[in-house]
């Protein structure tokens, strides 16, 4: 049984979860409602910027498009820490993963796509990282980017509100 926390599994893949991103309109990034974590769609953001722009199919081949779902899983990662108040031990699993894919009519791999957030997530979480998801292709997300990852969350206890 692997006893590395959230934390140490982050680390040895490499990544730093960045500061927790700003809402980009009218909402907020996340709702803490009785042991459920609702993360808001998360968008490719690095550093403020989207780096992928873009739809599957045309301008955004299928690498950079899983590139692009693991940097909205890293986003939702970040916001959850926020919702955790910090603290990533709090989370039980992953309930469900909802990814949004720009595509061309005839692109067909939204799943393989949203494998770049889903394998984060479980590399991260380890077995408590199996979720349900949907993959779901659409013409058009928020500035331009290919993907965008939603997340729900099950924790051990209620966290503050973001």
């Amino acid at each position: 049984m692997d006893d590395k926390s959230i934390e140490e599994r982050l680390a040895d893949l490499g990544v730093t979860l960045p500061d927790a991103p700003a809402p980009a309109a009218n909402y907020v990034p996340y709702v803490v409602s009785g042991l459920l974590v609702f993360i808001s769609g998360q968008l490719p953001m690095e550093n403020g910027e989207c780096p992928h722009r873009g739809a599957l199919g045309r301008d955004v081949d299928l690498e950079h498009g899983v590139a692009a779902a693991r940097v909205c899983a890293i986003n939702v990662l970040s916001q959850l820490k926020a919702a955790c108040g910090g603290d990533l031990s709090k989370v039980v699993r992953c309930v469900r993963l909802g990814g949004f894919v720009a595509a061309t009519p005839d692109f067909e791999q939204h799943p393989a796509v949203i494998n770049g957030a889903s394998d984060l997530i479980a590399e991260a979480l380890g077995d408590a990282g199996q979720h349900a998801r949907a993959a779901v292709g659409v013409s058009s997300l928020p500035f331009g980017v290919p993907v965008e990852v939603e997340a729900v969350f099950e924790i051990a206890a209620a966290s503050p509100v973001g």
